[in-house]
């Protein structure tokens, strides 16, 4: 029997094959045009439902094809509204790679497929299969086996190996549905966009491009930015206490905060002082006990974000650091949305494997022999595809990894060491004092055991340095120092990557898997950029803020009356992601899902194309202001 093993990428084949053969592994390497090549890998290996057999492992390069349309409707040849409705055909993105699959696939009895374990994995699975039917057609989608796995350790592999699935075909259908629709709305509405804007921006301007995550994510971008723009500042008053006992002052904070009206902020001050100007009566002094909660285990999007705060690396930098580490085997797959750690997983045995190290080494043996490992908490969110985001094996300092790379491994460490760690605990003492009609309060916090937060070194919870003072119920304080105070309401501040990345994961924008390629895909088209915060350390964020083309695109869609359906509000695409996974659960058919979504998209497109004129006129009042 003759096996034909195909993954995603050429390091997980290399890496997959080196485990199946134990090493014994033959290379023929297939070279064409362009410096372009493919890698086969010849070994055998004894599958337990066939016996041992010759095995070939290949791979793709992501997407082995693509859908598009035929030279009849290609740009300038029709309508852009007729792409709503255009057949399609599809399109080899690599033929060296891909005939290699049809060469291989001709001599096999046996398929099986090393993709990635998301719906992403499943489609390019499927199209694996379709370029392997070409010349061997007993191969079908129903005998072809796919291998499910979430990282490289040998057993897991050779798990995965021995006890294969089928492939979805439900998640299949929902790549397929996703794939249609990006491609008629996107290739519509940037042919329409892009001949429009060159009227103002020139016949050499660069393509204005449109697509369903991308304007929305844009949209995001503006409207923080438009929040502060149009910001007004108003001002407000509060009335600020400080108590003093045994020479030791205690500002207290008034619990109505601020009036908005400078004169009831006055006579309420009046009132305490006439009430009694020097002293205020302790109302009660409650002590609780508190809690600092270990993290969640951790997804991609909660990584991105934390490396965006903690490091200040780009969603982009993140996920393409734990992707080389992923390929290398140190560890999980990194694009999951599971909070959750299955309860059969032996997390203990991770543990144990980083004992070695010398930076958090210690704690590690420490939580395994002290009786202080505790299960993760278990979050609410799960893809059925990977386990949370896990160290598999402990790297020390002399492996070939970059600085980002050993800086985001080392977080991954800290973070799974913290979630299987017990919470922080401390007690919190507040005081609440009256004076006159008002109430005013302070409070101190007493750490008792960090907890997690000896590891997970990103994050700071300290018992309060001010120490409050000693006092009892219904005594009464001598009052240092009662004033009135003024302020000014400020805008919000300027967008992060981080709080970007958790505004497009809480609408449904994006994927844990696509959620960096849409944040660098608008600031390639110029439409966002950029800059340095104004603040100072480690709270120094970049922010991204829109360019006028950006800017003047947004606010044009804002002002075209659309009734329910806009395209720079995250709503259709929200809509659209909650369709696929109806398809993925069986309670959609991907027919029905394509016919609703092309509808309201082809139904904006009418708008749009009959009130054109608006947007460049948004454009060029954007251009106007900015030079006024």
């Amino acid at each position: 029997m003759r096996v034909l093993c195909v993954a995603e990428k050429p390091s997980i084949a290399n890496s997959v094959a080196r485990t199946l053969s134990g090493g014994n592994v033959r290379s023929r390497e297939i070279k064409g045009r362009k410096g372009q090549f493919a890698r086969n890998l010849d070994f055998t290996f004894n599958f337990p439902w066939i016996g041992s057999c010759d095995v070939t492992m290949t791979s793709v390069a992501g997407h082995v094809s693509n859908i598009d349309f035929s030279k009849d409707f290609s740009w300038g040849n029709c309508e852009p509204v007729s792409l709503f409705d255009a057949p399609t055909i599809t399109k080899i993105g690599n033929p060296l790679i891909a005939q290699n699959i049809t060469n291989e696939a001709q001599r096999c009895d046996a398929l099986m497929i090393w993709t990635d374990c998301d719906r992403e994995g499943e489609y390019i699975g499927w199209e694996i299969v379709q370029q392997a039917k070409i010349r061997n057609n007993r191969i079908t989608l129903e005998n072809t086996y796919r291998a499910r796995f979430s990282h490289l350790e040998r057993s897991h592999v050779l798990y995965a190996a021995k006890h294969p699935i089928k492939l979805d075909e439900r998640a299949i259908d929902a790549v397929k549905t996703r794939m249609e629709v990006d491609l008629r709305t996107g290739a519509c509405l940037t042919r329409f966009l892009t001949t429009l804007f060159r009227r103002v921006l020139g016949r050499d301007s660069p393509m204005v491009s449109y697509g369903t995550c991308q304007f929305p994510t844009l949209g995001f971008v503006v409207d923080r930015y438009k929040r502060i723009k149009l910001f007004k500042e108003e001002p407000f008053w509060s009335i600020s206490l400080t108590l003093k006992k045994k020479q030791r002052r205690c500002p207290m904070r008034w619990e109505k905060n601020c009036l908005f009206d400078r004169l009831v902020t006055a006579c309420i001050y009046q009132k305490c002082l006439t009430a009694d100007p020097e002293y205020a009566t302790v109302k009660d002094i409650t002590t609780k006990p508190t809690s600092n909660w270990a993290p969640l285990p951790l997804t991609t999007v909660e990584m991105q974000k934390d490396c965006a705060r903690f490091f200040k690396l780009t969603a982009k930098d993140t996920l393409a650091a734990a992707e080389t580490l992923y390929t290398k085997g140190f560890i999980s797959y990194p694009r999951t949305e599971t909070d959750t750690f299955p309860k059969a997983m032996n997390l203990q045995e991770l543990v144990k494997k980083q004992i070695q190290s010398p930076n958090w080494g210690d704690y590690a043996k420490n939580l395994v022999e002290s009786g202080t490992f505790r299960q993760p908490r278990g979050g609410k969110h799960t893809d059925d595809a990977h386990p949370p985001i896990h160290p598999i094996i402990f790297v020390g300092d002399n492996a070939s990894l970059t600085a980002v790379q050993k800086k985001v491994y080392e977080y991954v460490v800290r973070r799974f060491l913290a979630c299987c760690s017990p919470d922080a605990k401390g007690f919190r003492t507040t005081i609440r004092v009256k004076w006159g009609t008002e109430l005013f309060s302070t409070s101190g916090l007493v750490v008792k055991e960090k907890g997690f937060l000896e590891v997970f070194i990103y994050t700071k919870w300290e018992s309060s340095g001010r120490q409050l003072p000693e006092v009892e119920p219904n005594e009464k304080v001598k009052i240092y120092e009662a004033k009135i105070t003024t302020g000014h309401t400020a805008p919000p501040p300027k967008l992060t990557e981080t709080e970007l990345i958790a505004l497009m994961d809480a609408n449904g924008i994006g994927t844990d898997a696509t959620i960096a390629d849409h944040i660098e895909k608008i600031k390639s088209r110029n439409y966002v950029m950029s800059q340095k915060s104004s603040g100072r350390g480690r709270g120094k964020n970049a922010v991204i803020v829109p360019t006028e083309l950006g800017y003047g695109l947004v606010e044009g869609f804002n002002k075209l009356g659309f009734d329910n359906i806009s395209l720079t509000k995250p709503f259709l695409r929200k809509e659209l992601e909650s369709e696929l996974k109806s398809i993925c659960d069986g309670k959609a058919e991907r027919k029905d899902v394509l016919t609703k979504a092309i509808g309201k998209y082809k139904e904006a497109f009418v708008l749009i194309s009959r009130k054109k004129k608006t947007l460049l006129d948004s454009y060029k009042d954007t251009i106007a202001a900015n030079n006024g």
